[in-house]
């Protein structure tokens, strides 16, 4: 990653005093016509209807979808400009954060409050996964705002998330008195590639801009809507609040071989040999793990689940262990399997660009998802075992680790006392996610970071994450904002100043596992 100098990578969009009329002026030149995955299935649930005093939101989303962001190559800096505009004409303290990368940037904001606590900060992507137009509904890069709803690429991950940040720190500039500590909000460029030269520059180059905060939210988390007592499955609406998240393992294999006609094969053609190593790849099966999280998913989970499953959601360990049938029906559900193992897909493929050409290089892409405490390295040196093939090269793309932050904040204690006044049979659970965020960067820091953004989303609308049809409901943007800002309004100082030390060292440490125990080979 590149470290350039922060003062030389930095423009102040501060908007006190004399600046203020200057930077309006600038940012109006700008074009305006520019263009965490909840692993239960749920059937829709309803939600409750509240008062729409963020009506402006749904058009700023609509906005912020047109403004492309495809990531590669990102491009992030004209929305984090409209997100600037729109903060600083509200009169509240804004900067633009020129990060490495063409074309890219990170916005920062800030509403002060008496200092009485350490800060929390609002943490956001603005980058998106591409998208085949043809697969959608509607033009995933339009924006279109139909029958209640946003829709495009980012309405939920993560341009919605942004969209409840900047317009929760409006309101709590509204405040008529201001809260006990100060409100800051980061949206960044990258995380969809890993977050280096976004979060992670911010993290480690301009940890200033963080305030010594105690405490971060993000995306990862949300809110499971009531499931109807008339359903086969009825529940109370379900807040999951993410403690923890495996971490990237991404690797490629390369293979290479003599180059020359399709018409005459070689016996060490790099193309078969790759696909040698991929068919011993593809048995991978890690072992089962259970982490003390997302035991206590399970255990909240029980009441509600079905009656042969109950017994072993209340001791899922023992369960996964010992009764053949339930470890049977649990692992046969992906976003159950990946929660209490090592995944491993098989994602890209590149040889020859000619039919009658042999390659003399053939490479492959694993995304590899670790749970909490296991490392990439160990990871690797197992698959080597696997392939046994020396002439197979492997190279880590992408890889850090994971760590938890403690439930027993509060912040945590706020997000339940939220939950209980909206509807007093919420359950709310600390969890773990198969997926990443930029959550990682700042628990390295040592700030408590919780995936959580409260919107309502049945199991349609979390398929769009990453898929097609992406959309968010108005009522979500509009009620995310207000109960956002009645958990800042309920956040109260800390008893004790937080350690810079996690508190959960069993769901950091890989319990001493060897190579050959994180991954072997199934028929």
């Amino acid at each position: 990653m590149r470290s350039p100098d922060p003062a030389s990578r930095s423009q102040s969009l501060r908007t006190f005093g004399l600046k203020a009329p200057l930077l309006g002026l600038l940012l109006l030149l700008l074009p305006t016509d520019s263009q965490a995955v909840w692993p239960f299935d749920s059937a829709p649930g309803s939600q409750t209807s509240g008062q729409t005093q963020y009506p402006e939101i749904a058009t700023f989303l609509s906005e912020a979808i047109q403004i492309p962001t495809a990531d590669p190559p990102g491009n992030e800096e004209a929305l984090a400009r409209m997100i600037a505009q729109r903060l600083s004409n509200a009169g509240i303290e804004t900067e633009l954060i020129e990060t490495p990368g063409t074309g890219r940037a990170a916005v920062w904001a800030r509403v002060p409050g008496t200092g009485a606590a350490r800060p929390i900060v609002l943490l956001s992507h603005i980058d998106v996964v591409p998208a085949n137009a043809a697969e959608w509904e509607h033009d995933p890069f339009g924006g279109t705002m139909t029958a209640g709803f946003v829709h495009g690429r980012g309405a939920l991950d993560a341009k919605g998330v942004t969209a409840v940040h900047v317009f929760t720190l409006l309101a709590v500039a509204d405040l008529d008195r201001p809260l006990e500590r100060d409100v800051i909000l980061i949206a960044t460029p990258g995380e969809e590639t890993g977050g280096v030269d976004g979060a992670g520059f911010i993290a480690q180059h301009r940890p200033d801009l963080l305030g010594n905060a105690e405490f971060l939210l993000t995306e990862g988390g949300g809110i499971r809507p009531r499931r109807s007592p008339t359903s086969a499955a009825p529940m109370p609406p379900m807040w999951g609040i993410t403690v923890t998240e495996k971490s990237p393992c991404w690797l490629e294999l390369q293979t290479r071989g003599t180059p020359g006609h399709g018409s005459s094969p070689r016996p060490d053609a790099a193309v078969p040999r790759l696909i040698a190593a991929l068919d011993r790849v593809r048995r991978v099966e890690s072992s089962v793990r259970v982490l003390p999280e997302v035991q206590q998913m399970f255990l909240a989970l029980a009441t509600s689940a079905p009656q042969e499953d109950r017994a072993g959601f209340v001791s899922l360990r023992t369960a996964l262990g010992s009764d053949s049938d339930f470890s049977r029906r649990f692992l046969s559900r992906p976003g159950y399997n990946a929660l209490v193992r090592n995944t491993l897909s098989i994602t890209v493929l590149e040889g020859s660009p000619s039919t009658n050409v042999v390659p003399g290089v053939a490479r492959a892409h694993l995304d590899v998802r670790l749970l909490p405490g296991e490392r990439c390295e160990d990871f690797v040196r197992g698959l080597e075992g696997i392939i046994a093939d020396p002439s197979v090269s492997i190279e880590i793309l992408l890889a850090f680790p994971s760590k938890s932050s403690p439930s027993s904040t509060e912040l945590f204690r706020a997000i339940q006392r939220v939950a209980i006044e909206q509807d007093p049979d919420a359950i709310v659970v600390p969890r773990m996610i198969g997926g990443f965020t930029d959550a990682h960067w700042f628990r390295e820091r040592g700030i408590v970071s919780y995936g959580f953004v409260p919107r309502w989303l049945d199991e349609g609308d979390a398929r769009g994450v990453h898929g097609i049809n992406e959309r968010i409901s108005i009522e979500n943007l509009t009620r995310g904002v207000e109960t956002s800002v009645e958990i800042l309004k309920q956040l109260a100082p800390s008893q004790q100043p937080p350690s810079r030390t996690e508190s959960n060292p069993k769901a950091q440490t890989g319990a001493g596992a060897s190579p050959g125990d994180l991954i072997r080979a199934s028929d």
